[in-house]
């Protein structure tokens, strides 16, 4: 899984020539290689019995199964067991481990996000002991059993010559497909509007399981009881203009905000059948 060695000040000029030649936003590919890098000590942390499961959620999980078809995130959403206090210290001696040449620390800074039972941390990342790159970690819970393993999809780091973990552990597509449909049509849904592009982009792909996605719904909005499945919609007009931007982003077959909303309500009818079918 290693290359062969090369000097560290090299690896900033590779990361810009492998960019460039892949057609590449150069910081997206830059983060591409913590997120991997922090799958890589995951993994370790699995092996050795420091970590006993996690699983990669939200947007970087729509980025290693998708790569640029997904919308770019900046953050990483990790999902483990057990309470906020013990995920934290279990994360921390986590990172402690390494992998290959890279090297984590946890920030002292860190922030409580009580209602999503999350902590917000920052890790600091370094290759070779050169600082590489500070990436916001969202630690929060997870279920076992609800986990796929992903080849990753994106490009480029092979041809920078570091390692690859494949293949990395996410959260089930039906369960975040699910969790995604909950918070966007929910009462806290102020913010939410990326959930929605992202599952049209899920269903867009071929990758929409009606019936799978339709029983894990069912059981996140029982779960929950915020609100009944299949839900209600109607799209807040603040999110028109976001959801435009990022359609034309992504470069997806949909480009109003009418279009989107209309697909959107068709994809929850369809769920809604599907539920029903298998009740």
């Amino acid at each position: 899984m290693s290359s062969r060695p090369r000097p560290p000040e090299r690896l900033e000029k590779r990361l810009a020539r492998v960019a460039r030649d892949q057609g590449l936003d150069q910081e997206r590919l830059r983060r591409w290689v913590s997120f991997l890098a922090l799958c890589g000590v995951l993994e370790r942390a699995l092996a050795e019995g420091v970590l006993g499961a996690y699983c990669l959620k939200g947007g970087v999980a729509m980025e290693l199964r998708f790569a640029q078809s997904a919308r770019a995130t900046k953050d990483l959403d990790l999902g483990m067991e057990g309470t906020r206090t013990g995920r934290l210290r279990t994360l921390s001696e986590t990172l402690q481990l390494g992998f290959d040449e890279f090297t984590f620390r946890l920030k002292a800074q860190t922030r409580e996000m009580e209602q999503a039972d999350t902590v917000r941390v920052q890790v600091a990342v370094a290759y070779r002991t050169r600082s590489w790159q500070t990436i916001e970690v969202d630690l929060g819970p997870a279920k076992v059993g609800q986990v796929d393993l992903v080849e990753p999809k994106v490009h480029g780091l092979l041809e920078l010559g570091i390692p690859v973990i494949s293949p990395v552990r996410c959260l089930g597509l039906a369960d975040q497909i699910a969790q995604k449909l909950h918070a966007c049509t929910g009462p806290a849904a102020a913010g939410r509007a990326r959930d929605v592009l992202d599952i049209l982009l899920i269903d867009a792909l071929g990758e929409l399981d009606y019936r799978k996605a339709a029983e894990a719904a069912r059981r996140v909005f029982d779960e929950r009881a915020t609100h009944p499945f299949p839900p209600e919609f109607v799209m807040p007009p603040e999110w028109r203009p976001e959801l435009e931007g990022l359609a034309a982003e992504l470069g997806f077959p949909l480009t109003t905000s009418s279009a989107i909303e209309q697909r959107f309500l068709e994809v929850i009818r369809l769920l809604g059948r599907a539920a029903r079918a298998d009740a």
